[in-house]
């Protein structure tokens, strides 16, 4: 199984008394969804299932995309790692699935299913992590398949 992790591009700050779920992103985090876009786009099986959190930032960064994805509450910001590997359906999806989300969930989600010794690892805003499971030896691995930045594509 293909499992993409997809931060969402440059937001507005936060600021007291906003609702975070309702920051949109910047000009900069909107040419950084397109760069991204453009570069999965060509990357990505036309069958791949595209989930995003409910926050407005990760909803402009799918649209990037130009694809259908669905909207899951559980990849909110304060979201766990198990809520967003239960969404992925990792590792057992027959398709691959892309999950445009936040950190630290996207960060712990690559420190758990990598042989990091940290809790997190960080992420940049608007980058992909492309992982992948395979079987080795009659053990099931993650590998990485790819990690891709708006200002390298």
């Amino acid at each position: 199984m293909d499992l993409i992790l997809w931060r969402h591009a440059d937001a507005e700050d936060w600021q007291d008394g906003c609702d975070d779920l309702a920051r949109a992103l910047t000009p900069r985090g909107l040419k950084q969804a397109s760069r991204i876009a453009g570069w999965l786009d060509r990357k990505l099986p036309e069958a791949t299932r595209i989930i995003c959190s409910p926050a407005l930032r990760c909803r402009q960064t799918a649209d990037a995309l130009g694809r259908k994805y669905k909207v899951r509450p559980e990849l909110v910001p304060d979201g766990t790692v198990a809520d967003l590997l239960a969404a992925a359906q990792w590792p057992n999806a027959r398709q691959a699935v892309v999950v445009i989300g936040h950190q630290p969930s996207l960060g712990a989600t690559i420190a758990e299913l990598l042989p990091f010794d940290a809790d997190t690892c960080p992420v940049r805003k608007g980058a992909v992590w492309w992982l992948r499971t395979r079987e080795r030896d009659g053990h099931s691995q993650t590998v990485v398949a790819a990690v891709q930045s708006p200002e390298t594509v």
